[in-house]
C-alpha cells in the first residue's frame, strides 16, 4: 500500500538532507536505503513511475511508501488516499543508511 504527500510537507528537510519538493519524483520508505531507485506500479490501473527514496516513512501501519504528489499524479492515485502498488528496485542505493522504526 502506498499513500502520498504534498504541499503540507513542502520545504521540510528529508532524511537525506534535501528539501522536500512535492513536484519531484521521490518517495519515503523504511524498507530501502536512501537513494534507492524503485518503480512503483499502481495495481488498479497499471500505470508506473520511477522514484528515488529520499525520506523515511510512511508512519502509518500497513503502508510501504509515501509518494510525492508528482509521483502520485503519474500513477493516477491523487484522488485516493491509499493505493495498492507493486514496488520493484531498479537502481542501487547511494547510501547504506536505512530508516529506523519510530517508537510509539
Amino acid at each position: 500500500m502506498a499513500s502520498w504527500y504534498g504541499e503540507e510537507e513542502s520545504g521540510n528537510q528529508t532524511a537525506s538532507g534535501e528539501t522536500f519538493n512535492p513536484d519531484g519524483l521521490t518517495a519515503a520508505a523504511r524498507d530501502f536505503p536512501l537513494g534507492t531507485r524503485v518503480t512503483v506500479t499502481n495495481l488498479g490501473n497499471g500505470r508506473s513511475v520511477e522514484v528515488r527514496i529520499n525520506d523515511c516513512g510512511p508512519h502509518q501501519k500497513g503502508r510501504r511508501l509515501d509518494l510525492s504528489r508528482a509521483a502520485a499524479r503519474r500513477i493516477g492515485m491523487t484522488g485516493h488516499g491509499v493505493t495498492s502498488v507493486r514496488v520493484t528496485v531498479v537502481g542501487p542505493p547511494v547510501s547504506e543508511h536505512r530508516c529506523t522504526p519510530r517508537k510509539s
